[in-house]
């Protein structure tokens, strides 16, 4: 059964994992800037807007059915120049499938609108918390 009683989602900036607005990280396009959000002049964001994200994440995240269930889920991830979302990874998990759970999401998640610094789309680190309850 498929129960999601709340989630909670917001964006923080990427201020509290890197010091700098860019780190080099190749990729297979060559280009090795990262940007954090923190340090972007148009941030990337989801088709639609915020809103529009958490629509997505209601409508597609299954909640483990565990009783008591709770927590915050961290999840980095990369807006490549694309929209593509790329390098998710779970810094916090409170287990039971929760982080496999959102890493199927944002794999599945429809392209964002890349960040953009000085006039150029570029890829942007971003950091997502996921607060969790379960119904049961």
């Amino acid at each position: 059964m498929r129960k999601l009683l709340f989630i909670l989602i917001y964006f923080m900036a990427f201020s509290n994992v890197k010091a700098q607005s860019e780190e080099s990280i190749p990729t297979v396009s060559g280009d090795t800037k990262l940007y954090n959000s923190a340090g972007i002049e148009v941030k990337p964001e989801f088709k639609g807007g915020l809103n529009k994200f958490y629509e997505y994440i209601s409508k597609n995240y299954r909640t483990p059915e565990v009783q008591g269930l709770k927590g915050k889920l961290l999840i980095s991830f990369i807006v490549e120049k694309d929209g593509s979302i790329a390098d998710i990874k779970v810094l916090k998990d409170i287990g039971y499938g929760t982080a496999e759970e959102a890493i199927r999401i944002l794999k599945n998640c429809p392209k964002w609108t890349p960040a953009e610094q000085q006039g150029k789309k570029v890829r942007c680190a971003f950091m997502l918390p996921l607060n969790i309850q379960s119904a049961y």
